[in-house]
């Protein structure tokens, strides 16, 4: 009996012969399939590399967080956050501070707006030229008193302490700057019989009395003479015989020296120095008549310790929603006011009505009858005169604003005068 051909069987071997035809024939003519290879392969990289980024760099605001821009070990991290201060958010992301290193604004800043800017200062080896000896420290302290601060170093307002490079690395052992400490000397000047502690830099006796600008009168003596040396401990007195003289102590204000940095957002503020007040002495001349004190003339006025200034660093970077202070029209004199109204009324919150307690990314309500946006308009509809975005826009509530204030109060320092008088605008 004859067999029977079996179809499916042949249909099969018939199908891969194409196919081995076919690769051969790729094969031997590859400028068929590679730009097509290419192509796909592309495609499939991008597609692959959208969704990573998407994934990865998508920031997920939720209700009530705050954007925070946090920059460390050559990175920047921007991340909503519901963590009320710098420590609580560091924390939270197990971010290491070591000695040394510096936050700016302080650890116990509250975050409490958007854009919020910490940076992270990591501590790098400085060398400290003291009592002829070197210490060595890890500090990222922005002054040389701030970081002979840290290394918890006594020194005195009359010592001088500067930066230079450090050059000898053999000697100092760090490549950087090296920290140095001239230490003044403690000496007591008596003068017209009032003895006042003080400490200088000067060598001799002279040198002293031209640094601190002690003016010898007629008849007046120094003990001991100009040329003596300067010695711990040593007494100067300034003699003046056949004349009475009056001595006042008084406190020299600490000053302040600001810096701005566009690194740390507007309102926020961090201390790079910690200033100290100082002290002087004035010296009367007494005018006698009959051996009574009637009048009295200044005579002369030495700083026994100079005041050390206190160095303030003020966030001015005005990115995400306070930067559109600027696209509103409110000048750059009056931010700090509408910061502390707004900040107060609404917290920042575009889509606040009055009474709700966190940010809604959607109005809720915004035909209350009651407050509503960045001021807290009563009602919040009135806005609408400067656009019809008014429930969302900041800018166009901002612009309302800013009439407000000028057409209520005259300007925003008399809004912020009022607002901490009575607790409402």
């Amino acid at each position: 009996m004859a067999l029977k051909p079996n179809i499916k069987l042949n249909t099969k071997r018939r199908f891969f012969r194409r196919q081995i035809r076919k690769i051969k024939f790729l094969i031997k003519h590859p400028s068929f399939y590679v730009p097509i290879i290419s192509i796909v392969s592309l495609l499939i990289a991008s597609f692959t590399l959208y969704h990573i980024f998407q994934n990865s760099s998508a920031i997920k605001v939720t209700p009530n967080s705050k954007i925070v821009i946090i920059s460390y070990d050559n990175i920047k991290r921007v991340i909503p956050t519901k963590q009320k201060t710098i420590h609580a958010l560091l924390d939270k992301l197990n971010i290491k501070l070591r000695p040394g290193d510096v936050v700016e604004p302080s650890l116990n800043t509250p975050i409490n707006q958007d854009d919020f800017r910490i940076n992270i200062y990591r501590a790098k080896p400085v060398a400290i030229d003291y009592q002829g000896q070197l210490d060595y420290v890890m500090s990222a302290a922005k002054t040389p008193r701030a970081v002979v601060d840290q290394a918890n170093i006594k020194i005195y307002a009359q010592d001088k302490v500067y930066q230079k490079a450090s050059l000898n690395f053999i000697k100092t052992g760090v490549i950087g700057s090296e920290i140095v400490i001239d230490q003044a000397t403690p000496i007591s000047l008596s003068l017209y019989g009032k003895i006042i502690p003080i400490r200088t830099l000067a060598t001799t006796v002279g040198q002293f009395v031209k640094l601190e600008h002690i003016n010898l009168k007629k008849g007046a003596q120094l003990i001991p003479s100009s040329a003596t040396p300067i010695s711990a401990g040593m007494a100067v007195l300034v003699v003046e015989k056949g004349m009475k003289m009056s001595i006042q102590n008084q406190t020299i204000p600490m000053p302040i020296q600001t810096i701005y940095d566009s690194n740390l957002a507007y309102g926020t503020s961090a201390i790079r120095q910690t200033g100290s007040a100082g002290q002087e002495v004035i010296t009367y001349q007494d005018n006698l008549i009959n051996g009574e004190v009637v009048s009295q003339t200044q005579s002369q006025v030495i700083v026994t310790v100079p005041p050390v200034p206190e160095i303030v660093v003020e966030g001015t970077s005005l990115s995400g929603i306070k930067g559109d202070m600027a696209l509103a029209g409110i000048p750059a004199r009056d931010y700090q006011y509408a910061d502390f109204i707004i900040s107060h009324e609404s917290g920042w919150c575009p889509t606040k009505a009055q009474g709700e307690h966190y940010c809604p990314a959607i109005p809720d309500n915004p035909y209350t009858p009651y407050g509503y946006g960045l001021c807290q308009a009563t009602p919040g509809y009135k806005m609408s005169s400067m656009g019809s975005d008014w429930a969302t826009n900041p800018i166009t509530q901002l612009e309302w604003c800013n009439g407000y204030a000028d057409s209520r109060y005259g300007g925003w320092y008399n809004a912020y005068y009022h607002w901490v008088h009575y607790r409402w605008w």
